[in-house]
């Protein structure tokens, strides 16, 4: 039997690039996105992207969107209890396992699973350990489109706010940036590839630094 599964989704490239491979695959029944959005910003947390542009992005995949709201700011106490009663409710949706788009840090990953421990889901990591120069070509030469939206400026240019993830892109970076930006350099939003049945039309919006990050905000074309 298929796993019923939901997809830990960030709105960006990695968990844009899983979704595609595990649409390849026939182990896994997937039932859903979730993301994690700010209540008072209606936006992912870290990424800063819009509700409606993942809203967007779930059509587009054909799947529904579980959307965990969290309150602003929201203590680390407050976050493990909401996680806690949505991945409760999962249950009743016959929910076996939850796949994450990280890549190789060990601390980020033995929290997962340490957060679900106990409540009879499984956490998945479908992309651990690729390397990471590979993937983001990969990624790229295959056909998914992604801007960054944030950027942590004591690891990256400013400059970087809002360029495209392409191929330039990655002979741009220093070598002290991971090319898929898994210590946090860079976040992005994807608005076209493999895994949707058509791209998102997107514009660029105003480019903010906050909370000590750069944010080159995407606003949905209407």
């Amino acid at each position: 039997m298929k796993k019923k599964t939901l997809v830990s989704w960030s709105s960006g490239k990695d968990s844009a690039w899983m979704l595609h491979i595990l649409l390849q695959q026939d182990e896994f029944d997937i039932l859903g996105l979730m993301t994690t959005v700010n209540r008072e910003f209606d936006r992912v947390a870290m990424h800063g992207t819009r509700l409606a542009l993942v809203e967007m992005q779930a059509k587009a995949a054909g799947l529904p969107l579980h959307v965990i709201h969290l309150p602003w700011p929201c203590s680390n106490a407050q976050y493990e209890s909401i996680m806690k009663d949505f991945y409760a409710d999962t249950l009743g949706m016959g929910v076996d396992t939850v796949v994450f788009g990280d890549l190789f840090l060990r601390d980020i990953r033995d929290y997962r699973e340490k957060q679900l421990a106990g409540t009879g889901i499984t956490p998945v990591f479908p992309l651990w350990k690729l390397p990471t120069v590979e993937l983001a070509e990969e990624m790229i030469t295959k056909g998914l489109r992604a801007r960054l939206v944030c950027v942590d400026p004591a690891k990256l240019d400013i400059d970087f706010a809002g360029r495209e993830f392409d191929l330039q892109l990655l002979a741009d970076l220093p070598r002290s940036v991971d090319p898929c930006g898994e210590f946090g350099e860079f976040h992005t939003f994807t608005y076209a590839g493999p895994m949707f049945s058509s791209s998102i039309p997107i514009q660029s919006g105003p480019t903010v630094h906050r909370d000590g990050f750069v944010f080159a905000d995407i606003l949905p074309c209407v």
